[in-house]
């Protein structure tokens, strides 16, 4: 699923990119590697992340991506040397609390998928630092692509080495087929290039904000279609409610420092 979501993704920014007439061309080959390896680290995220709703739940899934926040509390000052911030610390330590919630109730395969998924966010967390590096020097249209076919070129190696590189990877069904598009396109493509539109017009603080919603609205989306709230307990939903809390209450008081030290 990966691997198509990717195809499907690098081909439609290719075709924007043809479109638009703009340069594909890098700053140097070492930046080409970086963005490449970065891409790497996008696809194990994603398969990370599809694995641990297919061990258990959506919400889950979901629950443990709004975690990636609080890694990057820790992976800025470790990689870049940014000042440590012990509130955020503070918030962390909260987190673990709502993730204890969430996994009181919890069986063998629940637990194995609540690891993946704290993965899955340590992994989304870790390209997202290494990109704001990286995009000092690369606009995030090219950044984007470079990031998807280095992603695509890793699933590619990896199905060809397994073996499950053959002609049942290609027996896809219409239905499948429309989903693929969708998420590929629609999900990966357009949302890209609408986030960066949206980004310049409401800034980055409404942005991020829309993001920390994302588990709340994936929860109702999961109990409305999926019928979730049948599989979930009380515990789950305290849990998530804690979690969300802490990660909107860190987006309200970093939005005020801010605002404070421009003033």
């Amino acid at each position: 699923m990966v691997w198509y979501r990717l195809l499907i993704a690098v081909l439609g920014l290719y075709i924007f990119f043809k479109f638009k007439k703009q340069p594909l061309k890098l700053p140097s080959t070492k930046t080409m590697f970086a963005l490449l390896g970065i891409g790497c680290i996008v696809a194990a995220h994603w398969v990370t992340f599809y694995y641990s709703i297919q061990l258990s739940t959506a919400s889950l899934g979901i629950l443990c991506l709004s975690t990636t926040t609080i890694h990057v509390t820790w992976l800025e000052p470790l990689l870049f040397g940014k000042k440590f911030s012990w509130f955020e610390f503070l918030l962390s330590i909260t987190v673990v609390i709502g993730i204890y919630l969430v996994a009181n109730d919890f069986s063998g395969q629940e637990y194995l998928a609540l690891v993946i998924g704290l993965f899955s966010a340590f992994l989304a967390a870790l390209f997202s630092v290494l990109n704001a590096k990286v995009a000092e020097q690369v606009d995030a249209f090219r950044l984007t692509f470079y990031e998807l076919v280095g992603g695509f070129v890793l699933l590619g190696l990896l199905l060809g080495a397994t073996g499950k590189m053959n002609s049942t990877l290609l027996n896809v069904s219409m239905s499948d087929l429309l989903w693929l598009l969708f998420l590929g396109l629609v999900c990966t493509s357009f949302a890209f290039l609408a986030n960066i539109e949206v980004l310049k017009r409401l800034g980055a603080f409404t942005v991020s904000l829309t993001i920390n919603l994302e588990p709340v609205y994936t929860i109702i989306l999961a109990i409305i279609m999926l019928g979730e709230d049948k599989l979930l307990s009380n515990n789950f939903y305290i849990g998530a409610g804690l979690i969300f809390l802490i990660v909107l209450c860190n987006a309200l008081v970093k939005h005020r420092l801010k605002k404070s030290n421009f003033n």
